[in-house]
């Protein structure tokens, strides 16, 4: 038996082997022959970096740098030349880690050579020289010259990618090492025309300049809505915005981590768990700062995981958070870097909602009222799709390194107050609250308005998104600590004529019996309920011994034992038990009607059949999730555990794991954990559940012909059986 996840990575590790193959361009949109007729130079095919990478583990800032130099053009003659150029430096510059002594050798042997490697510099007290380490050469102590540490401080901290001539002399000096550094330039943009910046953006409408910035992050922006695009530019905010504070929680695999691994050299990515005072802020015993004396943004991923947290990095990111300054010793010194919070959700929202709060799972020590206050903006990382091959760009966008140098730029500038020409906050919103809307605000006028220019309606747009993003924040504190309760908050804003807008969240709206907050009179009122009370189920929990599905299928006739005319069970009759046979070509046949009444209030369901394996079958088993979690209560989850066997066709196998993975990625966001397995000794067809019921599937889920219209397309009680088969029912008493 395998695990889907061990399969795919087995099926990417062998498609992502270093083979060449020759490169096919793309036909240009003409939002791409715009953007290389205004940003000619500074922008690059984003597909390229996959081209190029290999087996190259570096940033696609690194690789995009490189395309910048050789691949920045819309040429394909161009292109194909530089592809064929960077992939020649990787290949005999790009140290891999485990060539190391072979690299080595080779300096050796030459007495010079030039290497692509992550550098960092330390501080030899001792002897007062600066040491640079080479994180994949594995060579330390090459002493640097202070100019260039200097000229590059990021190398004191994190380190920087850079391309260095390393040379070698040995001396039979004690202590001495023979590497000399000839040569060092870090990875990064030597300078931008930013007049030219300014001015190529006026050439482009609202949409289309956010286009542009949604294929310079590597996404297509004809796979997301509007509101996915600005989701998705949310995660550059802290790029562009001095000391903000952002968390995004949602499921496993949305990207999440990747704008902030992959898009920038001014931001550092780090594991939630490495979390400490001496590499965040300030090691006390050496005086040496921390990571946010010299980043623009660090982000803190698989942040929700860490459960072991220190009270005192809480109390002085507290301070930091909200006062950018932090103590080295009795000196207290100010910094500039915004920090991003990112981790996985693993439940629902619903779930969350009714069992506590939108922060559910972050480590207990961060669950702190005045901790989450800091909080500029909550990304619901639910709303964002898993990310799909589709999904990524073969468009023009920004070469990454212009555009974050750019963004690095418009940090000292502030469009805070650019909304005041047209809307006004309600009084009721805090000085706090009024942070964290309108730095947000101004973040995104930054990216999407860069000359402050923007009409009424784009302006509204973007303060409706700052408020629902603080607001969300707000009321999941409201939950957790009640001494906050006393001032009510007004999230709403006025327009020039004097007309109220009420903002809420899309939960707030989706969820209306589990979000409200109770202690605000007015919004009970409004509502009607508080978070005690719930909209009735769709079904009855006892549904194991009774027929109590809501459902518009017509019910399944039972052909008595024995034979008999077949009669029309009641509602209020137990539910079958016995065998049924299906005709070839018979209609009126669906899940609705022939298994989810017996599904129905079960908490752990077993599905085995070896044939979910084309797309169709998934859909078919897709549409008995989508059941199961309209039948359940929004806010409660179930547990599905599929065994079914892999296709025997090798070149479908990589489909079908991919197919098993977006449902499983579906089932999850609509609170049905779907657990799979491949297994190719099972043949038997079962569903079994903890209620007793067990189910055998004759000749499996798959059923039907293939739909031959839209309405059989859309419902499975138009469609015809495919062959004769037989469901039997039976029920285990469960003690």
């Amino acid at each position: 038996m395998t695990d889907l996840d061990a399969a795919l990575s087995d099926i990417n590790a062998s498609a992502e082997e270093d083979v060449y193959v020759p490169f096919e361009a793309p036909e240009q949109s003409e939002l791409d022959q715009k953007i290389n007729q205004y940003f000619e130079g500074v922008v690059v095919r984003k597909d390229l970096v996959k081209a190029v990478r290999g087996n190259a583990v570096v940033p696609g800032y690194v690789l995009e740098y490189l395309l910048g130099q050789y691949a920045a053009s819309d040429d394909e003659a161009t292109i194909q030349e530089g592809i064929d150029t960077v992939r020649s430096i990787l290949a005999e510059h790009y140290v891999h880690r485990n060539m190391h002594m072979a690299v080595k050798s080779l300096i050796r042997e030459k007495g010079r050579f030039r290497v692509i490697d992550r550098v960092t510099v330390s501080l030899n007290e001792k002897d007062d020289v600066y040491e640079a380490s080479f994180e994949n050469l594995q060579i330390t102590k090459v002493v640097i010259d202070p100019d260039t540490v200097k000229a590059n401080e990021k190398l004191l901290v994190g380190g920087v990618w850079c391309i260095c001539d390393i040379e070698y002399v040995h001396n039979d000096s004690p202590g001495s090492v023979p590497w000399q550094l000839g040569s060092l330039k870090a990875i990064q943009i030597a300078g931008v025309d930013f007049d030219s910046y300014y001015q190529g953006r006026r050439s482009f409408s609202t949409d289309e300049w956010i286009d542009l910035l949604v294929q310079s992050i590597g996404l297509n922006p004809e796979q997301f809505t509007s509101r996915g695009k600005l989701i998705a530019l949310t995660r550059l905010v802290p790029f562009v915005e001095r000391n903000y504070n952002l968390v995004e929680l949602g499921p496993k695999g949305t990207g999440k981590s990747h704008t902030f691994s992959e898009f920038s050299p001014n931001g550092a990515l780090i594991s939630g768990g490495e979390v400490t005072v001496a590499k965040l802020f300030v090691n006390n015993a050496s005086g040496k700062i921390g990571l946010v004396g010299y980043w623009d943004c660090v982000a803190f991923d698989e942040f929700a995981a860490n459960r072991k947290t220190d009270q005192n990095l809480v109390n002085i990111m507290k301070n930091y958070m909200a006062n950018k300054v932090f103590n080295r010793g009795n000196i207290q010194l100010g910094a500039e870097a915004s920090m991003a919070f990112i981790g996985n959700t693993s439940h629902t929202v619903p779930h969350m909602l009714k069992n506590s709060d939108l922060f559910d799972e972050l480590p207990d020590s961060y669950r702190d009222s005045a901790w989450l206050d800091r909080i500029h903006h909550y990304i619901p990382g639910w709303e964002v799709s898993p990310i799909r091959s589709e999904m990524f760009s073969d468009g023009y966008g920004f070469v990454v390194d212009y555009l974050a140098e750019v963004l690095r730029s418009k940090r000292s500038e502030d469009f805070s107050d650019k909304y005041k020409a047209y809307f006004t906050l309600d009084s009721t919103v805090s000085t706090r609250d009024q942070d964290g809307i309108r730095k947000t605000f101004s973040g995104l006028m930054k990216l999407i308005h860069p000359n402050g220019e923007a009409t009424e309606d784009e302006v509204r747009d973007l303060l409706e998104y700052s408020i629902e993003g603080r607001k969300r924040v707000k009321d999941q504190i409201l939950r957790i600590d009640a001494t906050m309760r006393d001032s009510p908050v007004r999230f709403r804003y006025s327009d020039q004529a004097g007309t109220w807008h009420e903002v809420t969240t899309v939960e707030e709206r989706q969820y209306p019996q589990l979000y409200p907050r109770s202690w605000n009179a007015e919004a009970a009122d409004a509502s009607g309920s508080d978070l005690e009370t719930y909209a009735p189920p769709i079904v009855n929990p006892d549904a194991a011994s009774s027929r109590s599905v809501r459902s518009v299928a017509p019910p399944l006739p039972i052909v008595p034992q024995g034979g008999g005319a077949a009669v029309i069970p009641d509602d209020d009759e137990p539910l079958f038990e016995g065998i049924r046979d299906f005709k070839a070509g018979q209609k009126g046949v669906s899940y609705e009607n022939l298994l989810l009444p017996y599904l129905v209030g079960a908490t752990k369901i077993q599905i085995i059949d070896p044939y979910v394996r084309a797309w169709h079958q998934g859909r078919n088993l897709g549409d008995l999730i989508g059941l199961l979690a309209l039948a359940k209560d929004p806010a409660d989850e179930i547990e599905v555990t599929l065994v079914t066997g892999e296709t025997d066709k090798p070149h479908q196998k990589h489909d079908q794991l991919l197919m098993l993975k977006s449902l499983k990625d579906a089932a999850d966001a609509v609170g049905v954990v779907l657990r799979i397995s491949l297994d190719n000794a099972k043949h038997d067809r079962s569903i079994a559940t903890d209620q007793g019921w067990r189910i055998l599937l004759g000749k499996g889920l798959d059923i039907w012909e293939k739909p031959s219209n839209p309405i059989a397309d859309a419902r499975q009680e138009f469609r015809q059986i495919k062959s004769d088969t037989t469901f039997t029912y039976a029920r285990i008493p469960v003690s």
